[in-house]
């Protein structure tokens, strides 16, 4: 569903990214500069929303981008396989070429830092401001996806990567109470279960998948602000807290099964859900895959099957990341894409996505009534007075891709190590190196 995703000698400020929009307009309510051609007959759509949900939902948004603009013929150019890396790598051969889609989907983010510095995107400031977006977007969301001083995408949607989900029955049969609250007491109730049940403590599947669980335990160690200033500039990852995140990361990996590592995050939850095992991290994404029908959902029951919580440590922070639209320089039908942007932005497009999605919308003043199960819950956490964000570095918020592989590869001889003093030294390399 989504991509699992570089040099930096800018970083974002707040949560490595900084700013707010400040550019000259260009008379087609675009970006800086680039393209001014303002043809809108047509626009071609660059995503790998090919799945179950997702091209649900793009097709609503085509749909209702066809009615608001009839003139304009909509090519769908999404291409499956890969959770997004095969599109990824068919879209940079695109724009090494000269040859872009009209707009292409990307992470909201760091991830889009190679596409802006190689000029690829242009930045929407004018956008933001002719369709008063600045208002609509969450503050700290525009200063977690802004770049020296200026937006480049749009983000239509939102998840939320801090989910654990677990099996009640398994916890009750370990005597574990409910859902741990903090990191100490995850360690706690996986001892537990291993002690006191024959299932597996905590499913993991492929490389990334612990990736993921990474920034969860550092999140819920560290908290929110101390995980974002891991990002800025100078961060240091060889501090005490972090030694004391990494310690417990790897005593809870001592709780999950080296065979996992074959499967990819939907045999890792579905471990949970089939009574396997009784706890996963994973994002909110898996509730769709829980409650959906065949053949691409498993049919099963909240509160019977599983539940879910914030995962230990991160209640009242939103670890998100965002599927969002860029404008590419050079863009064939100028007019066209940033018709599309008006669309993907808007408080009708993304009410009409996101519940088919299975995700929320970025926009603060969408229709909350049309969010049901987990997504109300989601809706009202994203909306919460005084909640914190954190941007997932997996899934392109605040690393660049440099640092993002990097960070897998420390991650990868971790997994068959074990060192966690040469697990923290590598992360103090790979932020050093993205810094230079």
């Amino acid at each position: 569903m989504l991509g699992r995703t570089g040099n930096r000698k800018t970083a974002f400020a707040a949560m490595a990214l900084s700013g707010v929009l400040a550019a000259s307009a260009t008379a087609c309510g675009g970006g800086d500069g680039g393209d001014k051609n303002s043809d809108k007959s047509e626009v071609e759509v660059f995503s790998w929303w090919t799945g179950p949900g997702e091209a649900d939902g793009l097709a609503a948004l085509k749909a209702d981008f066809e009615k608001k603009n009839p003139g304009t013929k909509f090519t769908n150019a999404a291409i499956a396989g890969g959770s997004g890396t095969q599109a990824q790598a068919v879209l940079a051969s695109r724009l090494q070429n000269r040859k872009p889609p009209d707009s292409f989907q990307g992470h909201a983010g760091a991830e889009l830092l190679d596409y802006i510095k190689a000029g690829q995107i242009e930045p929407l400031d004018s956008f933001y401001a002719e369709n008063n977006l600045k208002s609509a977007y969450p503050e700290q969301l525009l200063q977690q996806i802004t770049y020296q001083g200026k937006i480049y995408s749009v983000p239509v949607d939102i998840h939320r990567s801090n989910m654990l989900w677990y099996n009640p029955s398994i916890l009750k049969d370990a005597g574990v109470s409910g859902a741990p609250k903090s990191i100490a007491d995850f360690i706690t109730a996986l001892k537990a279960v291993k002690e006191k049940t024959k299932k597996v403590p905590l499913s993991l599947g492929a490389q990334w998948t612990a990736d993921h669980l990474l920034e969860n335990v550092l999140l819920g160690d560290l908290g929110a602000d101390a995980y974002n200033a891991l990002w800025k500039p100078g961060a240091d990852w060889s501090s005490p807290a972090v030694t004391k995140a990494l310690t417990d990361y790897t005593e809870i990996i001592k709780y999950t099964t080296a065979e996992a590592a074959s499967t990819d995050w939907q045999g890792a939850a579905k471990a949970v859900v089939d009574g396997k095992a009784a706890f996963n991290i994973m994002g909110d994404w898996a509730y769709g895959y829980f409650t959906g029908t065949a053949p691409n959902g498993l049919g099963k029951k909240l509160d019977t099957d599983f539940k879910y919580a914030p995962s230990p440590g991160t209640d009242g922070t939103y670890m998100w990341l965002s599927d969002s639209f860029t404008l590419p320089k050079g863009a064939p039908h100028r007019g066209g894409a940033l018709a599309w942007l008006k669309e993907a932005s808007s408080k009708e497009g993304q009410d009409l996505f996101n519940p088919k999605k299975g995700s929320v919308p970025a926009r603060k003043d969408a229709d909350k009534t049309l969010y049901k199960g987990y997504l109300e819950y989601a809706f009202n956490e994203w909306n919460k007075p005084g909640v914190k964000l954190a941007g997932s570095f997996w899934h392109g918020v605040n690393a660049s891709k440099k640092w993002h592989t990097d960070i897998d590869t420390a991650v990868g001889l971790f997994l068959q190590n074990k060192d966690m003093a040469k697990l923290q030294s590598a992360l103090v390399d790979a932020a050093k190196n993205d810094a230079e």
